[in-house]
């Protein structure tokens, strides 16, 4: 060993440049050959392990930093739906709600010609419940009445006005014929929404 030093330390300077360079390439090439290429395909899967768990952690980052705005949004979603559902009767509460509707005709000095609820429309989640209208008075009692419907808690919908039928030399005096329909709106339950369902669906079968 001693004499091979020796013989490499007789060696010009560049020759001895030379075998270090080759040296320490060797020892590269023997790092690449016996350790890194056979597990290179175990380093790719490890590093691609890491980017997707770190985008997963950064995504739990934000959500987490956001829960408290993602609450208070939850919140007021359940806010608003209880306030619907609250301006939306059920069956049962519909005829009292119609009453009041005839009430307000007659307290705002109204003759209540017509007054005829007809079949439901279901839509989605509720249906629709038109009443077909037809009032007599001036022109300040019809839009006492509307005033006073339109104020109701419940969700009431006038449409389809029409007015006929003036009397009298002076505006104050006219009396007019109003029809028009007025619509409000309930819940369907579970059992109401399947059996719709079922009947669209047999209608569907019966053209087919």
């Amino acid at each position: 060993m001693n004499a091979l030093l020796a013989r490499i330390f007789e060696l010009p300077a560049r020759q001895r440049v030379l075998l270090l360079v080759g040296a320490v390439g060797l020892l590269f090439f023997a790092y690449a050959y016996f350790l890194y290429w056979p597990r290179s395909e175990e380093i790719a899967a490890k590093e691609a392990q890491v980017e997707e768990m770190t985008r997963d952690r950064d995504k739990k980052a934000a959500l987490a930093a956001n829960l408290d705005q993602m609450r208070k949004i939850v919140a007021d979603l359940n806010a608003a739906l209880k306030q619907a559902v609250a301006q939306l009767p059920d069956t049962k509460e519909i005829p009292d709600l119609l009453s009041s509707v005839s009430s307000i005709g007659r307290e705002s000095g109204l003759e209540v010609v017509k007054f005829k609820q007809r079949e439901e429309v279901p839509v989605d989640f509720y249906a629709e419940v038109p009443v077909e209208v037809v009032v007599r008075g001036s022109f300040h009692q019809v839009a006492a009445f509307f005033d006073q419907v339109s104020r109701l808690t419940r969700i009431i919908n006038v449409s389809d006005i029409s007015m006929k039928s003036p009397t009298g030399p002076e505006r104050d005096s006219v009396t007019l014929d109003v029809a028009c329909t007025v619509t409000t709106f309930r819940f369907l339950d579970e059992a109401e929404r399947e059996k719709i369902q079922k009947e669209r669906e047999a209608k569907k079968g019966s053209k087919s």
